[in-house]
């Protein structure tokens, strides 16, 4: 990992010694720093007002000297008064937000050794409560030190500070982490330990890291929406100044894939009358969510991947590359294992968008949470209609227990939930649910969700999964999902599997003849991921 500190330029100390050769006799704290032969220090901050740059170029003109693998960058904070303990916590609480914090890859120290009394302080406050995040350390002249002595490093120790022994202040810190929490789940109501906890990782992993995270999960989960939650905690605590660009690219194919992600400039294709930025330009300083990542043609994968890596890419006729500093936060309903294997994505790309992968879980392993978000679901329905809407209380424990029930699969998960709120508060006369309602709404998800036709195990015929089916497991929103002729494999597939007891049973039926040319058929693997193309299992199609 790389080595970073973080330190105040000693305006006293380090200046001991002037110009002449006589201040290498002499102990200066941020000289010695680099000189710890246990500490090898990549890059030195130096925190120091404007007015004291020449005496920062003098030391890390001394710094380059002795230790020239050290790259010494210039913090510049301007303290009217370093003795005043609230403009000199406020500033540097200013510098510890600053999106240049890397915890993933780097190694931070926080120097304790110049400065005044105050800033000293709060360097400590501000590590100890993981704003800044560093383990302290303190360099000290060695005992007995006699200037112009030839000796002049001095000796260094490393404090990790223990949360637990100052309690008030871990109570102050978890305080404003749950903060953050509570701002990462606006919206999303939940009661489930579980995805409480998935929370809770994905908030410190967005406070920390700016590097790519995957969202998968079936479709209607909240992807989207925790991306954009994402997005306003790291604006809140000013780690993004840009924008959020929400894409989905299920939405587009072929060359308007690489025009709508990278640009174009005028006259690189039939239609193109003037220069036109991409999403990735959009999103340059913020973030870019790409929903539906795995739909994305191949060629565009190869130029995102460039983008991500080098923050450049070019726009279609472009002749020089332009620059574009965004995270990536990607989603998909589908297993992008199994689409690499098929070679439809990129194993390089599926590898840089990987490193913090989270799924989201459906409705149906969330039943405790359905409660919550009928009420989230009903405000907002007020909110955007102007209109208060309410269950009466028998309509709303009979609407309870359809949603409770576990043969409700919910396979639109909180998509399907929104609309059948919509359409009985739509419905309502008087603000009021009425157990009709729910009755007419339960009526019209269970056509929807209707098992296929079951049939006799041994017939050679099979009848086809109908729309209604395909909704049920797909969600209604399948045909701009997928390919007609996919759609109809899957159709098969499904009819197949109804008439089956066990997986097994069903890969035999579906591949009897390919199975005759293998000497080890593994047919019920091939059916896994046949069905994981589509985010679905055997168990969640078939139903006792």
């Amino acid at each position: 990992m790389k080595t970073t500190v973080i330190s105040v330029l000693g305006t006293q100390k380090d200046a001991r010694g002037g110009h002449g050769p006589g201040r290498w006799g002499t102990w200066r704290p941020n000289i010695g720093l680099v000189q710890q032969d246990e500490l090898s220090i990549d890059e030195l901050h130096l925190i120091f007002n404007a007015e004291f740059s020449t005496l920062a170029e003098r030391i890390k003109r001394d710094i380059n000297a002795v230790s020239p693998g050290t790259e010494v960058v210039f913090d510049v904070i301007d303290l009217k008064d370093p003795w005043d303990f609230e403009e000199v916590y406020a500033k540097f609480y200013d510098y510890a937000k600053s999106p240049c914090f890397h915890e993933e890859r780097t190694q931070y120290y926080i120097h304790m050794s110049t400065g005044s009394h105050v800033e000293q302080i709060c360097l400590f406050l501000l590590a100890e409560s993981r704003h800044l995040p560093g383990k302290l350390i303190q360099t000290s002249p060695k005992e007995g030190h006699v200037r112009h002595s030839n000796d002049s490093k001095g000796t260094c120790s490393i404090i990790d500070l223990d949360l637990s022994r100052y309690d008030k202040l871990a109570k102050r810190f978890e305080g404003e982490r749950q903060d953050d929490l509570s701002f990462l789940k606006r919206g999303i109501k939940t009661r489930n330990k579980a995805f409480n906890k998935l929370i809770e990782t994905i908030e410190r992993v967005s406070a920390r890291s700016s590097d790519p995270i995957l969202l998968t999960g079936p479709t209607g989960v909240g992807k989207s929406q925790l991306a954009n939650q994402i997005f306003k905690l790291k604006k809140q605590n000013g780690q993004v100044g840009g924008r959020f660009v929400d894409v989905n690219c299920a939405t587009l194919g072929g060359e308007l894939a690489k025009a709508a992600l990278f640009g174009y400039k005028k006259g690189a294709f039939t239609g193109a009358e003037a220069n036109h930025d991409g999403y990735l330009k959009e999103a340059d300083g913020g973030i870019l969510f790409l929903d539906e990542i795995g739909e994305l043609p191949l060629e565009a994968q190869a130029m995102l991947l460039k983008a991500i890596e080098e923050k450049t890419f070019r726009p279609l006729g472009a002749t020089d590359d332009e620059h574009s500093d965004f995270q990536i936060i990607c989603g998909t309903n589908r297993d992008l294992s199994i689409d690499v294997a098929d070679r439809k994505f990129r194993a390089d790309l599926l590898v840089r968008i990987n490193l913090w992968s989270f799924e989201l879980p459906g409705l149906a392993e969330r039943r405790e949470d359905i409660e919550p978000n009928l009420t989230y679901e009903l405000d907002n329905f007020t909110s955007k209609s102007g209109k208060h809407i309410t269950f009466n209380k028998e309509a709303r424990e009979r609407f309870l227990a359809f949603a409770l029930d576990p043969d409700n699969l919910w396979p639109g998960n909180f998509r399907d939930l929104n609309a059948m709120v919509v359409r009985m508060a739509t419905l309502s006369d008087g603000g009021r649910i009425t157990e009709d309602l729910v009755e007419d709404e339960i009526a019209r998800s269970r056509r929807a969700q209707r098992p296929a036709i079951r049939c006799d195990p041994k017939a050679t015929v099979i009848p086809f999964a109908n729309f209604d089916e395909l909704s049920r497991v797909l969600g209604s929103d399948f045909f701009s999902r997928f390919d007609s002729t996919d759609i109809a494999m899957l159709a098969h597939v499904i009819a197949v599997c109804r008439c089956c007891d066990t997986a097994a049973d069903a890969a035999k039926r579906l591949f009897a003849i390919s199975r005759k040319a293998k000497a080890n058929a593994n047919d019920s693997d091939r059916l896994t991921k046949f069905l994981a193309r589509f985010g679905l299992k055997f168990k969640e199609i078939v139903r006792a």
